[in-house]
């Protein structure tokens, strides 16, 4: 049944696909539409059919059902505990952490294929799952690794609309520069343009966002060399999966360091639809606008400082303690230096979170990762030490509700350990990494037919004048 249902599909594409635009280099190829029908197609294609069957149930039966009391605190304190948004490629428990398809971090090191025996996940088994629900097997994500090397080739202007900027703007504004670039090829704007039918959204939106997420990667590693090394492409070496390839072009062939990306692009891929970059992606996406504009709409949102951005705050932070205190700081003067950093009015950074109510299951991998392969690394000791010192003085302030580390507070010194030592660069990471659930998302956005999104906003005249009552 698979194996009819991929066929009838390649020949209704293939049925249109002509000499001219394989001299074109076409993107629809057909040996390209045998690779991706034979593997990921039939398992997404079946997962979506039996989700529109059970969204129709649940809107005619549980449609009318509440979901809690939104308070005035809700409304002008960021949305935070509104239940709002459908998401189905992830679910944050704020005891828990994330749970990617129903998997647990530590389950997903467990049964997804890795690239050697006891091995990091690979980032495309985790792909695999968000967007067909299931674990693949190694020959499946083998199968899409290769699906996505095929398609990471990047146009020249690119490269060109990257470079039409100073070399001194920040990477951040660089890779979303690289971004809009690539979506002079979207595919969803083509067909749309040509009529498709709504039915059919989804078709062009999966081959934008596997396009996408295959080249960020190779605009991400330009931006790199670009502004740290000598300005030369690394090319991508088609022995390697996504994770080793990324690391690759940046210039790193450590295997430990390939590693490290691996678990990296597989942690920060996804954190459920209410954080910044995923909200904003959904929402962008939800106007019709292909992947590539609500992409680079998420890596906006990304960019500030209260989300992606963190990351290189905590490494700076961390440097910051050594310059004062040195390498071997006590643990009197690392509770003093955060005392000092809470009086300037500052936040510690890499602590905390606008969920989670204990340590971060990221931040735990990441440390199992550190005590394998760096456990004498310097940085990471004093990392260790923030664990023992930072929460007690949160709690004893008492104005936050989530004292424990989060994800950020780790990273940094791996990369760091590696020699990625830039730490300006580090939210570029995270937004390669973040394409994967992002793009899972949107395919499934389009599959749905999930609608524009509106919500309804209020003045504080009409609070005043329509809560006074209820208060």
């Amino acid at each position: 049944m698979l194996f009819f249902l991929s066929s009838i599909y390649l020949v209704k594409h293939c049925s249109n696909f002509s000499i001219a635009q394989a001299q074109n280099g076409s993107e629809f190829t057909f040996f390209r539409l045998v690779s991706v029908f034979l593997f990921i197609y039939p398992s997404f294609f079946f997962s979506f059919l039996g989700h529109q069957e059970r969204l129709k149930k649940v809107k005619s039966e549980l449609g009318k059902a509440q979901l809690g009391n939104i308070t005035v605190d809700m409304v002008i304190g960021g949305m935070r505990g509104m239940t709002g948004l459908l998401w189905e490629t992830s679910l944050l428990d704020p005891d828990e952490g994330i749970r990617f398809r129903g998997l647990s971090i530590p389950e997903c090191q467990k049964l997804l294929p890795a690239a050697k025996p006891d091995g990091e996940p690979l980032p495309e088994g985790l792909l695999w799952l968000l967007l067909t629900g299931k674990v693949p097997s190694k020959e499946q994500v083998d199968g899409l690794s290769k699906e996505l090397r095929d398609r990471a080739t990047v146009p020249d202007y690119v490269y060109k609309a990257i470079d039409a900027l100073p070399v001194t703007a920040h990477p951040m504004t660089q890779f979303a520069s690289g971004v809009m670039a690539l979506q002079v090829q979207s595919e969803f704007q083509e067909a749309y343009e040509k009529g498709i039918h709504k039915s059919k959204y989804w078709e062009p939106t999966y081959e934008d966002s596997l396009n996408l997420i295959a080249r960020v990667p190779v605009v991400a590693a330009y931006v790199y060399q670009r502004i740290y090394k000598d300005g030369k492409i690394i090319p991508k070496d088609d022995s390697l999966d996504y994770g080793g390839n990324f690391s690759h072009m940046l210039g790193f062939d450590d295997p430990k360091m390939l590693e490290l990306m691996r678990l990296y692009v597989t942690i920060h891929s996804d954190h459920e639809g209410g954080n910044v970059s995923a909200h904003t992606g959904h929402l962008v996406a939800s106007a019709l606008s292909d992947p590539y504009l609500s992409f680079a709409a998420a890596l906006n949102g990304l960019a500030g400082p209260l989300h992606g951005l963190a990351n290189q705050e905590v490494l700076l932070w961390i440097k910051s303690v050594v310059d004062e205190c040195g390498e071997n700081v006590t643990t009197e003067q690392l509770k003093d230096y955060v005392w000092k950093t809470l009086n300037s009015g500052k936040v510690v950074p890499g602590f905390g979170h606008g969920v989670l109510r204990k340590t971060d299951p990221r931040y735990t991998c990441q440390r199992e990762f550190a005590l394998k392969h760096l456990p004498d690394d310097p940085l990471f000791q004093l990392v260790s030490k923030l664990f023992e010192v930072v929460p007690p003085i949160l709690t004893k302030l008492g104005k936050v509700k989530n004292p424990w580390p989060n994800v950020d507070a780790h990273s940094g010194v791996l990369l760091n350990h590696f020699g990625l030592a830039e730490a300006r660069y580090y939210t570029v990471l995270f937004g390669v990494s973040r394409s994967l659930g992002i793009c899972s998302q949107l395919i499934w956005d389009r599959a749905l037919g999930l609608p524009l999104e509106r919500p309804k906003s209020v003045t504080l005249d009409w609070i005043e004048k329509n809560c006074k009552k209820a208060a």
